[in-house]
């Protein structure tokens, strides 16, 4: 009977953000342990963060939205754990027309979150994968060039420098060689707007150039266009 009842609910759900599935998002899962709080889906339309729904949790960590989407993009879920703590409370991730479904604890939210059902998402973490490495070596170089024993010495500041700079390349070389490789996925854009925005515009337009049809259709795909002719 729950079963049945759920079914009916999801129908409902998707008849009352219209009749195209193709541009209908479900998000849903569950909070473990999350007693009290809001939750609220959000994304940026353009350049402000905007709200889309929200759900007051009362006891019972389960969640479902249902929104219209026109494109695959970034999402957010943010959590009001009514803690007056603001760390650890937004999940990014890269929604698409369909269910995504965000399994997650109150008190790890955005560290131990699983998503599964966007094929755009697992491009994402794949790429944030090999970024959060190239990200966390500049980190741990920062950290020795602010040791005492370094700071006095021009030899070790410029060792490090020319490490951490190398780093840095690195990081870009691999964005857009990510993105190059995945023209077909919405993540490609999406790199070269969020992540290189600064890079040679010689290396974003390659990125454009080779973008799918439908790709170069999507939000991203439009906003990489109009950046190019900016620049």
């Amino acid at each position: 009977m729950k079963k049945i009842l759920f079914v009916v609910a999801a129908v409902l759900a998707l008849s009352s953000c219209g009749d195209n599935p193709e541009e209908t998002m479900i998000v849903n899962g569950k909070i473990k342990g999350l007693k009290k709080g809001t939750l609220y889906l959000q994304h940026v339309p353009d350049s402000v963060l905007v709200t889309v729904d929200s759900v007051a949790i009362n006891g019972d960590g389960n969640f479902s939205f249902t929104t219209k989407l026109m494109s695959p993009e970034i999402f957010y879920l943010y959590l009001d754990k009514k803690d007056n703590n603001d760390i650890n409370d937004r999940i990014t991730f890269f929604a698409e027309p369909g269910t995504t479904t965000i399994n997650t604890d109150w008190n790890t939210f955005d560290t131990t979150a699983k998503i599964i059902g966007s094929e755009s998402q697992e491009k994402f973490e794949e790429y944030k994968q090999t970024m959060t490495g190239i990200n966390k070596r500049n980190v741990e170089i920062m950290m020795k060039a602010a040791q005492p024993e370094n700071q006095t010495s021009q030899l070790s500041i410029d060792s490090l420098e020319n490490i951490s700079n190398r780093n840095t390349q690195r990081g870009y070389a691999f964005a857009i060689n990510f993105a190059l490789n995945n023209k077909s996925s919405f993540i490609a854009p999406y790199i070269a707007l969020k992540e290189i925005p600064d890079a040679n515009v010689k290396y974003l337009d390659s990125i454009y150039s080779v973008l799918s049809p439908e790709v170069v259709e999507s939000k991203y795909g439009k906003e990489l266009a109009e950046l190019l002719k900016k620049n």
